[in-house]
């Protein structure tokens, strides 16, 4: 895969790198949810109202937000600790015991009586998968002061024991302002690298961190800037830097790919490998997952977004929250690289 005006991006290193990620340690911090899928038939619309009958057929849960973050790392090898919120509910237990059996610790999931975890339910028909309806189950006051200083407590401690924090801003109240600023301080005084997520109420509080991966909307309402074309879109992106103070910018693009900005000014697009764009639930987790394990293994910036880019293309064309696995990734590289 080419990538124009960059450094050379061999398979070979690609996968050397790859080789590292079982011997790196990765810090997951933000949102978990729960991710509920309803399959269900459609022969029908309701009597009732303009609808369609759902005939339920199966349904199954998912890790949804930084737990889908965190499954991610451990599909590609990565060694995982969890630092998030969830209620003293069924889908908290789930999401907790579920990160366990795959290997990630889960000290740092603190329970909240206070709060709810939040729950996503998607009702997707067939026989042509397509999503009729999304509950969303949420908490609008959020975690309390006290578990949020006990996750910032967390945090702080654990950043020396491992070789990068990855933050996973759904706006659910997790990521509050001081863990934005102690990830700042980790960043600047101490040299940890930190790659963010993004999402709208923190926009003004993300600073000095290693990389911070927008989608496109996101980054227009960031910079202020609509964009449109390859022009605006560089024009966000050099906003972004300087409202940021972050060493990169990686804007997923969906079907146009990826651009990555530096702060020496340089940008490098990367053209998307998904051979069909199915679904992009999760994709935004895939991409800062595989960007920020790639990059605390040692790899460039460069390499980070060649392997993002290759992992968005492989989960896009599946349907739902389903972390990217390392087999995949190596057959990816070895096609598309």
């Amino acid at each position: 895969m080419a990538v124009r005006g960059a450094p050379a991006v061999s398979a070979r290193r690609l996968t050397a790198l790859m080789r590292r990620f079982a011997e790196t340690r990765l810090l997951v911090v933000g949102d978990v949810m729960l991710d509920r899928f309803v399959w269900g038939e459609v022969e029908r619309i309701s009597p009732e109202a303009p609808v369609p009958v759902v005939r339920v057929v199966s349904e199954e849960r998912r890790l949804g937000g930084a737990a889908n973050v965190a499954a991610n790392l451990r599909g590609l090898g990565a060694r995982v600790a969890a630092a998030a919120v969830v209620g003293e509910d069924e889908a908290g237990s789930w999401i907790t015991a579920s990160l366990g059996e795959m290997g990630v610790s889960t000290r740092g999931v603190f329970r909240d009586p206070v709060a709810r975890t939040t729950e996503k339910h998607r009702i997707m028909g067939l026989p042509r998968p397509q999503q009729l309806a999304r509950l969303d189950y949420e908490d609008a006051a959020g975690p309390s002061e006290e578990t949020l200083r006990r996750l910032a407590r967390f945090t702080a401690r654990q950043a020396s024991a491992v070789d990068g924090i990855v933050v996973s801003d759904y706006g659910k109240g997790v990521v509050a302002p001081a863990l934005l600023e102690l990830a700042g301080d980790l960043a600047r005084d101490k040299g940890v690298l930190v790659v963010v997520d993004p999402k709208r109420a923190n926009y003004e509080r993300y600073r000095d961190v290693a990389l911070v991966t927008p989608n496109k909307g996101e980054a227009a309402e960031a910079s202020g800037v609509a964009v449109s074309d390859r022009v605006s879109l560089r024009k966000a992106g050099r906003r972004l830097l300087e409202k940021w103070r972050c060493e990169a910018i990686l804007v997923t693009l969906g079907e146009d790919g990826m651009s990555l900005f530096r702060r020496d000014g340089s940008v490098r697009h990367f053209p998307t490998t998904a051979r069909a764009v199915f679904d992009v639930t999760g994709a935004g987790d895939t991409v800062v997952a595989v960007s920020a394990l790639a990059l605390a293994a040692g790899g460039s910036r460069e390499e980070a977004a060649t392997l993002a880019n290759l992992a968005a293309g492989l989960v896009v064309g599946g349907l739902g929250t389903t972390p990217v696995e390392a087999r995949q990734l190596r057959a990816a590289i070895r096609e598309d690289v």
